[in-house]
């Protein structure tokens, strides 16, 4: 078995003498070029084997499921909420509806106001109170 870390010194120590000139490179090829290294170094020098990678892919289809599932809920969420909202706002409209209906049904129904409407039909207020006629 080979000693890895020794030779990677050695190759430090190469790479170390020999002057190097860089150019500034644009900040977008910059974060690619990161990105692509960290993903190389990922699945190809050895951190995780494509063998390790299948093996694990049922997991990570689990927790996809998982994170699908938990987002349908919180737009679940959110839908059920702007429908009770909806609702409570009928509720208080109909209930002011209603209300409206009473008071105007409690102000028909006074004898004056009955009075009034009976009147164009020919029917007059009582001025004296109903007898009850005993027949035997």
């Amino acid at each position: 078995m080979n000693n890895q870390f020794r030779g990677e010194e050695e190759e430090e120590e190469e790479l170390l003498e020999e002057p190097v000139i860089r150019l500034k490179k644009p900040k977008k090829e910059k974060e690619t070029e990161s990105a692509n290294l960290f993903f190389k170094k990922l699945f190809v020098d050895g951190v995780v084997s494509k063998e390790a990678a299948t093996a694990m892919l049922p997991f990570l289809i689990f927790l996809s499921l998982l994170t699908m599932l938990y987002i349908a809920n919180s737009h679940m969420a959110v839908k059920n909420i702007r429908d009770i909202d909806k609702l409570n706002k009928e509720v208080k409209e109909l209930s002011w509806e209603y209300k409206s209906l009473k008071a105007d049904l409690m102000f028909k129904s006074k004898l004056t106001e009955v009075a009034k409407k009976v009147d164009t039909l020919g029917i007059k207020e009582l001025t004296e109170p109903p007898k009850k006629n005993y027949h035997k």
